[in-house]
């Protein structure tokens, strides 16, 4: 820590990354805030690893309407938040080989019943637009909105708005200690002792670590490693390649530069909570399953990263008030579609800890469906 605590604070953040940084944003100006970051620098796990991008039907029909509310904002952030739109232009082929095309469309309908555009295609627009693409490859979705994210510009203004609404951030500040009083919390970071009336949980793949030394049940959240690769092609794939992502969940891929493609085998390893590293392994899965799909040569494998996703047991994220702990809140759970959640759930528990409620699109969410008390 380079600065001096509080002695007090209205609402402790633990976790710096999208999650609390998001919530920082939309409560800072109503109460007084301080996040604490473990690492040197906020968002370096799954934050700073995410090959994000917006997909309307990702996560499911749960996740989905947070999602759909966080767009707007998104793509058209009010002046004094940023200057530039968060999001690219990418589309998405949610594809099926042919013995998948009742997978597909069953898909294609349950998203198409609640207004989202996402259209049937035939092989031959597969063909077309995914160019070398594997004959049984014929059955896909096409949703059009899909759009890349810039998430570091994005958390970044999450953290400057949360500053400039007052908030203080602390880096290599660990919550070592938490201690219910009559006011609220007695807590020990580093070898500093603060009072918070209110302790949110955002810490990711530490979640369940933080409510064991707050003294609430953990809820069982699973960290998970995903693998990320970048090829360069012997093959001329267009930069605008859509994400192509398999219906059955084994891998998605999509253009990043003229020749070069992020691939990912949608692997789901369980794991500790760590600093997480590629495995070898992983990444010959993932160019032999695109090697499945398309007819691509492989000119060299530029770079390999992963990263921690952390789900809830029942895949959904969780957000709200720990129904044992007083005083106690979670902010985690948010797996693969945190980032293209964070202006909708950050509202929504800001809203929660003292925030005015949000209005428009976001407004209308029933936040009941991610309190921690489904978990009993």
């Amino acid at each position: 820590m380079d600065d001096a605590l509080p002695s007090s604070i209205d609402v402790l953040i633990v976790g710096a990354g999208i999650a609390g940084a998001s919530l920082a944003a939309s409560l800072a100006p109503h109460r007084a805030v301080l996040m604490i970051e473990a690492e040197d620098t906020p968002g370096y796990h799954a934050t700073g690893r995410s090959a994000a991008f917006w997909h309307e039907t990702y996560g499911g029909p749960l996740v989905q309407p947070l999602s759909t509310a966080s767009f707007s904002l998104l793509l058209a952030p009010s002046a004094d938040f940023s200057e530039r739109s968060f999001l690219s232009p990418r589309a998405a082929l949610n594809l099926g080989r042919r013995n998948e095309a009742g997978t597909v469309d069953a898909f294609t309908a349950e998203f198409a019943a609640r207004g989202l555009d996402i259209q049937r295609v035939s092989g031959s627009d597969v063909e077309r637009i995914v160019p070398g693409i594997r004959p049984e490859w014929s059955e896909a979705a096409y949703e059009g909105a899909c759009s890349d994210i810039d998430v570091g510009a994005l958390h970044a203004a999450y953290l400057r708005a949360a500053r400039r609404g007052g908030a203080q951030i602390a880096t290599r500040a660990s919550l070592t200690a938490a201690r219910r009083t009559g006011q609220g919390w007695e807590v020990r970071i580093g070898t500093e002792t603060i009072h918070a009336g209110v302790i949110v949980n955002a810490a990711g793949a530490w979640a369940d670590a933080v409510a064991t030394l707050c003294g609430a049940a953990p809820l069982g959240i699973q960290p998970y490693r995903r693998t990320v690769v970048q090829l360069r092609l012997g093959f001329p794939v267009p930069a605008s390649l859509p994400l192509v992502i398999h219906v059955g969940g084994s891998f998605y891929f999509k253009g990043e530069s003229e020749g070069r493609v992020w691939l990912s085998p949608h692997d789901e390893t369980p794991s500790e909570p760590c600093d997480a590293a590629p495995e070898e392994l992983d990444v010959a899965i993932a160019i032999d399953r695109m090697q499945k799909v398309v007819d691509w040569p492989i000119a060299a494998v530029e770079r390999k990263w992963a990263g921690l996703r952390s789900f809830a047991p029942d895949r959904i994220p969780v957000f709200g008030a720990d129904p044992h702990v007083a005083g106690f809140y979670w902010c985690a759970g948010q797996g693969g579609f945190g980032i293209q959640t964070s202006p909708a759930i950050g509202a929504l528990l800001a809203a929660d800890l003292g925030a005015p409620a949000p209005t428009g699109p976001i407004g209308t969410i029933d936040a009941g469906v991610f309190a921690p008390s489904r978990f009993g």
